[in-house]
């Protein structure tokens, strides 16, 4: 079996966990290949029985043999960049949480010897993620124009808002006078799309929600439309420049520039160790059912 791993920096308390990881998966013979910068900082705190493979971009971790999993260790963000070194390769992606809430990094330092044993012994389930591509017509993303979580339109050094005219499959829906849009997977539904008052969508729903941020006009709500769609953003600004975003990467562009966003022709896969689901996540995430009543 052969395991990547890429991460971030992590808080010193939890190198005991990850030193239980690495020592976990090399007495089993899983053979790791690790991103290079992550790999220097694990050396600095974690011994290892021998030196292992690094890699540092997409063609690098597919390399001659077929990676079997992606162990994400960090947060949310952390393996929102690991999306963008599985690409379409369908390497499944196991989110370790050292970051603080974690939704799709879900696993936390107390079920990591669960979570692996799941894997090695075949107890898990596959869950496949719909992504959103974006298209302009200068290619602001190049390789690299799918989002996992949300694309996101916002104003740009100003205080003023900026009005984004959508259109759904050519049809338009509305005028928005906001501090920005929101278009988000159900993945992404529990993070930005959520602090600005969208829904929360179960996965594998088929839908994407169209969120404003801040709305200059209150009855402005969300609102969730087949992932079939395709929408066309065209954005004004007093500046002449606005942000696009996915997930956690921006670019610049100017009001001449459409973007057009639909649902991207691959999708990601999260592995789901057992007694660990979407519902039990948010759950306690979100600490439902934690009230002094109940």
């Amino acid at each position: 079996m052969i395991i990547a791993l890429l991460g971030s920096k992590y808080p010193e308390h939890f190198s005991k966990y990850i030193q239980h990881l690495i020592k976990k998966l090399e007495n089993e013979h899983v053979k790791l290949i690790i991103e290079e910068e992550f790999y220097s900082f694990l050396k600095k705190n974690i011994r290892f029985k021998k030196t292992h493979h690094t890699f540092n971009t997409h063609e690098g971790l597919k390399g001659e043999d077929y990676t079997d999993f992606l162990f994400s260790i960090g947060g949310d963000g952390t393996l929102l960049k690991a999306v963008t070194y599985i690409k379409d390769s369908d390497i499944p992606i196991l989110g370790i949480n050292t970051g603080r809430l974690g939704f799709i990094s879900s696993i936390s330092a107390d079920q990591i010897e669960d979570a692996v044993n799941d894997i090695i012994k075949n107890r898990y389930t596959i869950n496949e993620r719909t992504l959103l591509e974006l298209k302009t017509n200068n290619n602001l993303f190049k390789e690299t124009n799918f989002a996992l979580n949300e694309v996101a339109v916002s104003k740009k050094d100003t205080s003023s808002m900026i009005r984004v005219d959508a259109f759904v499959d050519n049809d338009f829906l509305n005028t928005y006078w906001a501090d920005g849009l929101v278009i988000s997977t159900p993945t992404g539904s529990t993070g930005y799309s959520l602090s600005c008052g969208g829904p929360i969508i179960m996965p594998g729903t088929n839908n994407i929600i169209i969120t404003p941020n801040a709305p200059h006009n209150l009855n402005v709500r969300p609102i969730v439309i087949d992932d079939n769609s395709i929408i066309k953003l065209k954005v004004e600004d007093r500046d002449q420049l606005a942000l696009v975003s996915l997930d956690s990467r921006s670019r610049s562009f100017d009001s001449s520039t459409e973007l057009i966003i639909k649902k991207a022709n691959f999708k990601i896969k999260l592995v789901q160790p057992q007694n660990n689901s979407f519902t039990t996540t948010i759950r306690n995430k979100l600490m439902w059912g934690l009230d002094k009543r109940s």
